[in-house]
């Protein structure tokens, strides 16, 4: 995500590299660089000339500090005006009423039906009762589809295949909430391949009867400019109350991102990568303005990681770790942890400087696969015990993985060296001590 438009802007800013003031010519010559990068990246001409003509009027009324070059102060202001650009703070999803309706919109092929699931999996994460309704009546799999996910999730899903008015099936799927004591009620409708009369007139009726509590459009951000063109002629129609955009994973240069905004005035509530159920995300512009210039989003990374924390487990790992008996299933189970949260590349992208590190590498939650085969290929005593593993024993595990002799030394070796640095801080007396230990700059 981003990583073509993040290489474009760092090489803008590097034409400040080595400069000792701020002069209308360098700014001139870097802006024209930050404005054909966004551009490049598919954000709308306009939008791109506004916030390129701020920039550069903000750095031509600043003074330039001693301990600053200009290269950081503009990055700095571009930061600043790309964080605006996107909605400056982030802004919650309204949940009034009893029971809360929040109504899904889009084109067809845009995620909604799949967002609606990851929608719900979330809420319920929370401790809400939610209920899915279909009132897609014309899409076949689609019913089918929300069934799926909704037994996936383990959420009740509403539906009535025969019937072909969404209006009804949406206000029976309200009072069937209200007896069951559901909370919230996310209704996915039907989209089209293009804006078309009937469908913007069948999802203005929907709103109408129901009055939900939020209406979000969903959008596929790898249509680029043409995700912002078709977000503004649904909010034309529809005044939706905030804006989801999905496959930020895929192929995309993020002009939908930086641009949707500006164009509909309109908030980005979530962000939705992949196909798993979890992969889900509230929308922080200023997170994503770090991220477009390759800073990283080390406070995302850290909400993941608490999501799928397990504090018990933690507790039993630090004991084993203490006691220097951390095995091969414990580095198993901290494998599964580190999966749970997320796109591996994508979360390897939000620590800064990993996203230019990694660009042109193919890294993906197949990288653990050889690792855990290795793992498996194990007998328990094996696990516990790796000391045991000898050269029969390597060649038997290879063999069971589909890997080499050669990788399972690897990994043994790794897992050593891991075991000894975790000796090291023990001795160090662990914690804040054994770090700054083993931290050459530490004092």
């Amino acid at each position: 995500m981003f990583d073509n438009l993040s290489f474009k802007l760092e090489k803008a800013f590097q034409t400040l590299k080595g400069q000792g003031s701020i002069t209308e010519v360098n700014v001139a010559t870097t802006v024209k660089e930050i404005r054909r990068a966004l551009i490049d990246a598919d954000v709308n001409y306009k939008v791109a000339k506004e916030v390129t003509d701020d920039i550069k009027a903000k750095a031509l009324g600043r003074d330039v500090l001693t301990a600053v070059s200009p290269g950081q102060l503009l990055t700095k202001i571009t930061n600043d005006e790309l964080t605006e650009l996107m909605g400056g703070t982030h802004q919650d999803i309204k949940l009034d009423g009893n029971p809360s309706v929040i109504l899904i919109s889009g084109l067809q092929g845009s995620g909604k039906t799949t967002f609606s699931g990851k929608l719900a999996s979330y809420l319920k994460g929370q401790g809400k009762q939610v209920l899915l309704t279909a009132c897609d009546i014309y899409r076949p799999a689609a019913i089918d589809q929300l069934k799926v996910l909704g037994e996936q999730i383990g959420v009740e899903v509403y539906a009535e295949p025969e019937n072909k008015d969404a209006v009804k099936i949406a206000n029976n799927a309200i009072k069937h909430a209200k007896d069951n004591s559901k909370k919230i009620v996310i209704v996915d409708t039907a989209g089209r391949l293009a804006v078309d009369e009937a469908m913007m007139d069948e999802i203005s009726k929907l709103k109408e009867a129901l009055n939900p509590s939020e209406t979000l459009f969903v959008v596929d951000s790898m249509t680029g400019q043409d995700a912002v063109n078709t977000a503004k002629a649904f909010n034309d129609r529809l005044n939706f109350d905030g804006v989801v955009l999905t496959k930020l994973d895929g192929d995309t240069r993020g002009g939908a991102a930086i641009s949707i905004r500006r164009v509909v005035d309109k908030p980005i509530k979530f962000i939705s990568t992949g196909e798993k159920m979890d992969a889900i995300d509230k929308f922080h512009p200023d997170r994503m303005a770090n991220r477009v210039l390759g800073m990283g989003d080390v406070v995302s990374l850290v909400e993941k990681a608490q999501q799928t924390f397990d504090e018990e487990e933690a507790r039993r790992l630090n004991k084993k770790i203490r006691k220097n008996q951390f095995d091969f299933n414990d580095f198993l189970s901290q494998l599964e942890q580190i999966k749970k949260m997320g796109n591996i590349k994508d979360l390897m992208g939000m620590i800064p400087g990993m996203g230019k590190a990694l660009k042109g590498i193919d890294v993906d939650d197949d990288s653990f696969k050889p690792i855990e085969a290795i793992i498996r290929s194990m007998t328990m005593e094996e696990r516990e015990s790796p000391e045991l593993i000898n050269g029969s024993r390597r060649k038997r595990i290879a063999d069971g993985s589909g890997t080499s002799v050669q990788q399972v030394n690897n990994l043994l070796k790794q897992f050593n060296d891991m075991k000894k640095l975790m000796k090291t801080m023990n001795k160090m007396g662990g914690g804040k001590k054994g770090l700054a230990a083993l931290n050459p700059f530490g004092r």
